[in-house]
């Protein structure tokens, strides 16, 4: 039996990944090489240069995904795509299964670690061929059964998309990959809408999911800015996925909703400065309010008392700045008398008073 708490981290080569660890951050590269290999190079180029810990793509042909059939269960008609055909569609957003190898090569050539969503059993044999480490299952696929069930059995990492998913549909996802022995998932909240608005994340979901499947979670993020990931990451997150493109000048199916490598730098920085913001639970002075603590309240001597005067509220008082006895020692030494002469502006400390005879 797979211990619980173990399965609230991911492990992907040296990197853990969960609470406390740092966030994980994927550049999905999807459709954004628009066809050209050297776009495609150029894209794991830039996305290691602003800060992704991954590149991701998506093995599948437009044979594999679906049929070239033109009848009305095959268009789209609304969004981003409307108007296209599935078929038409996936023939030009795919990634050449040829460049794929060689993809990965580059990746580990510039230190970035490099997966794929495979969407059928050919697509992750083929990935097995070229030695991919981990595994994504995109929310259309999650309700694929025997396509996890088959990427499972590889007995690698997992993370899945939730997009469109019941809580059912995901149960039955991470029941199906367990069900092989793979305990090794994330999940990730998605909206499945391109590009996705920020009313409709609802990301207190995704903490839902942490509780009910004890694994780490992330959000997977279809909308423009850095609000949705930087907001997951402050409740939780573990995995950002972004789509990401050279400039959303050069035309392509995923363009119009993905991040160029300036944004995504940006978004890379507000992640780390969230991480560095939730910190760690610390009570007390920090490093930087040292300086601060001085002048926070105390008592001290107002007017000038001699050897001898009873300590009142008209020549002791709570005031800044703090090197005097604390505030909540103030009653207790109205009324005592000072043991020597103590001049206006002194902080008063026990060894200057007494009670008297």
């Amino acid at each position: 039996m797979k211990d619980v708490s173990s399965r609230r981290q991911l492990t992907i080569g040296e990197r853990i990944i969960g609470e406390g660890h740092p966030t994980y951050i994927i550049a999905e590269m999807s459709a954004n090489h628009a066809g050209s290999l050297a776009y495609a190079k150029e894209i794991i180029h830039a996305a290691k240069e602003a800060g992704a810990d991954c590149i991701k793509i998506q093995t599948y042909t437009a044979d594999t995904i679906t049929i070239d059939c033109d009848n009305s269960y095959f268009h789209i008609d609304n969004g981003t795509w409307e108007g296209e055909n599935l078929y038409s569609l996936y023939q030009k957003a795919y990634t050449p299964w040829e460049w794929q190898g060689e993809l990965k090569q580059e990746a580990e050539k510039v230190g970035i670690d490099f997966f794929s969503s495979p969407f059928d059993n050919t697509a992750v044999d083929f990935l097995e061929g070229i030695g991919v480490e981990f595994y994504k299952i995109a929310s259309f696929e999650l309700v694929d059964i025997p396509l996890i069930q088959y990427v499972a059995s590889k007995g690698k990492p997992i993370i899945m998309s939730t997009g469109m998913a019941t809580l059912a549909e995901i149960d039955e996802a991470v029941q199906a990959a367990r069900s092989v022995g793979n305990h090794q998932l994330a999940l990730l909240r998605c909206a499945s809408a391109y590009p996705a608005v920020t009313d409709e994340m609802n990301l207190r979901t995704m903490q839902n999911m942490a509780e009910i499947f004890q694994v780490p979670v992330g959000l997977s993020d279809h909308s423009m800015g850095s609000v949705g990931a930087v907001a997951a990451v402050a409740l939780g997150a573990s995995i950002i996925e972004k789509h990401f493109c050279l400039s959303r000048e050069i035309e392509n199916p995923d363009s119009s909703f993905s991040m160029n490598p300036e944004e995504f730098k940006q978004m890379v920085s507000d992640v780390r400065q969230a991480e560095k913001a939730i910190g760690v639970v610390r009570y007390g002075v920090s490093e930087q309010e040292k300086g601060n603590a001085a002048f926070r309240r105390s008592v001290f001597c107002v007017e000038d008392i001699k050897k001898g005067e009873m300590i009142t509220e008209s020549n002791a008082r709570i005031i800044r700045p703090g090197q005097g006895l604390a505030p909540k020692f103030y009653p207790e030494i109205l009324g005592q008398v000072a043991l020597q002469d103590i001049k206006k502006g002194t902080p008063i400390q026990f060894s200057m008073i007494g009670r008297g005879k």
